[in-house]
Order: C-alpha cells, then sequence, then structure tokens
C-alpha cells in the first residue's frame, strides 16, 4: 500500500479549498451579468433582470415615451420606480447567492 507524502497533501487541500471557493468568489463580483427575459405586449417592451433567479429590477419602454425602471432595492419584493438609462445589480443580489 502506497502512502501519501505529508508536502504533498497541502498543496492539494489548497486547491480543494480554492475550488471550493470559485463560485462565491464569481458572485462577489459588481460585474454580474444579468439574465434577462423580453416580452412584448401591443403597447411596450418589458424586460426582466435576474441574478441566480431573483428578479431584481424590470424596465418598462413604453411606445412612446421614455423608458423606465422598478427596481427591488432591498430584496423584499417592493418595486420602486427609477428613471434613467441604465442600473446596477443590487448588493443584495450578489450577496444572496
Amino acid at each position: 500500500m502506497k502512502r501519501i507524502r505529508p508536502a504533498l497533501l497541502a498543496p492539494l487541500f489548497g486547491l480543494a479549498l480554492f475550488t471550493a471557493a470559485l463560485p462565491a468568489l464569481a458572485q462577489s463580483s459588481t460585474d454580474v451579468e444579468p439574465d434577462v427575459t423580453i416580452r412584448q405586449e401591443a403597447d411596450r417592451t418589458i424586460r426582466e433582470y435576474r441574478v441566480n433567479g431573483a428578479l431584481y429590477a424590470i424596465e418598462i419602454q413604453p411606445a412612446s415615451g421614455p423608458a423606465y425602471y422598478l427596481v427591488d432595492r432591498d430584496g423584499d419584493g417592493d418595486f420602486e420606480r427609477q428613471n434613467g438609462q441604465r442600473i446596477a445589480v443590487p448588493e443584495w443580489v450578489i450577496k444572496r447567492f
């Protein structure tokens, strides 16, 4: 029976810890790309923004007029209107997963 040298175990153990932490590191990034679902209705286009399945924003583009967003700022399910060109992924979405 072969014996594994302790000097080889430390790097393998460190590699295992590093690979286990990779998903957490990737999700803590502020450069998270959301999944976007687009629906076309008669008088508007609706885009739903999700990260890991969590809906955090809805963009509404009326047939006429500027687009606006409904954003769940703290993850409680209450969406608040926000005007502007872009929205950032809220911290609660990034930290949740």
